[in-house]
C-alpha cells in the first residue's frame, strides 16, 4: 500500500510544511547541479557520519561541526525517488500535524524527531563512516504524531495485490502507518547499519519520538485519538468529509459544493 493523499480536513495553511518541502527541493537541486565528485564530497561534509559525530573514527567534516550535520543531513537526499517519497509523505501527513501544534512548535517537533532519528541510526553502528542523509527520520516523527492525532483518518493508498491490478482504497491511518512501522522495525532487525542502504532505525526512532512528543506539542484545544468516519474502504465516498476542505493530494484540488464528482 502506497499513500497518495488523505481526506482529513485542513483548517489553515501549513506554511512550515511547505517551507520544509521547498528547502529540501532547493538543496536537492543544488546537489544535482554539482559535478559527481563534488556531490559525493558534499554528502560527506554535510551528511551525518556516526564515526565523526561520536568521535569513534578519524577525521570529520571541515565545513561545520559534527553535531550540526544532524540538521544539515535532514535536507539532503540521495536521488529523485528518495526525495519524492519523503516529500510526498510530508505533504500528506505534515499539514494536519503542523496545524494541530502551531508553526513554532512544529518546527521544534520536526527537528527533535530528526535528531532522535539520527541518533537511533547512529547508535546502531557508532563506528560507521557511511553518511546518513534524508528527511525521512524527521518525517517518521510526523507520521507518529499523525497516528496519535488522527488514527482513524482516511488515507488514500495505491493497492496492487497482483501485477497490473491497481486499486485506490481509502484506509484508516492506523492501518497504513501501523503496517509501515512494522515493516521498518522488521527490516531494521534484518539489516546491518554498517553496510549502508535504507536507515530503518532512523525511521523507527523518529516514529517513536513522534508518538511520545505529540501529546506535549499539540494545541490545548486539540484532542488526541480523534474519531474518524464510519466507513474506510470505499475510496469514492465523500459524505463524511467536510466539503469545504477535502483534498486529493499534491496533484488534486480542493472540493466544495460547486465541484463534486
Amino acid at each position: 500500500m502506497f499513500p497518495i493523499s488523505d481526506d482529513n480536513p485542513r483548517t489553515g495553511t501549513p506554511v512550515v510544511t511547505w517551507a520544509i518541502i521547498a528547502a529540501c527541493v532547493a538543496v536537492f537541486l543544488w546537489q544535482i547541479s554539482l559535478p559527481e565528485a563534488e556531490g559525493d564530497r558534499a554528502v560527506f561534509l554535510y551528511g551525518m557520519v556516526p564515526a565523526h559525530l561520536f568521535g569513534t573514527g578519524a577525521g570529520g567534516s571541515a565545513a561545520i561541526p559534527a553535531w550540526a550535520t544532524i540538521f544539515t543531513s535532514m535536507f539532503m537526499h540521495g536521488g529523485v525517488a528518495h526525495i519524492f517519497g519523503n516529500m510526498l509523505y510530508l505533504w500528506i501527513f505534515g499539514d494536519n500535524v503542523e496545524l494541530a501544534m502551531g508553526r513554532a512548535r512544529f518546527v521544534v517537533f520536526y527537528l527533535v524527531c530528526g535528531v532522535v532519528a539520527a541518533l537511533a541510526q547512529g547508535l546502531e553502528s557508532p563506528t560507521s563512516t557511511i553518511p546518513l542523509i534524508g528527511a525521512s527520520g524527521a518525517i517518521s516523527g510526523v507520521l507518529g504524531g499523525y497516528l496519535v492525532l488522527q488514527p482513524f483518518g482516511r488515507v488514500r493508498v495505491l493497492f496492487m495485490p497482483i501485477p497490473f491490478f491497481v486499486r485506490i482504497l481509502s484506509v484508516p491511518a492506523v492501518v497504513v502507518l501501523g503496517l509501515w512501522f512494522v515493516i521498518q522495525f522488521v527490516s531494521g532487525l534484518a539489516s546491518d547499519p554498517a553496510t549502508g542502504g535504507v536507515a530503518f532505525w532512523a525511521h523507527v526512532g523518529g516514529f517513536i519520538a513522534g508518538l511520545v512528543l505529540m501529546p506535549f506539542f499539540r494545541g490545548r484545544d486539540v484532542a488526541l485519538w480523534q474519531p474518524g468516519p464510519r466507513r474506510y474502504f470505499d475510496g469514492r465516498r465523500e459524505e463524511d468529509v467536510p466539503e469545504a476542505d477535502s483534498r486529493l493530494g499534491p496533484w488534486g484540488r480542493r472540493r466544495g459544493p460547486w465541484d463534486r464528482e
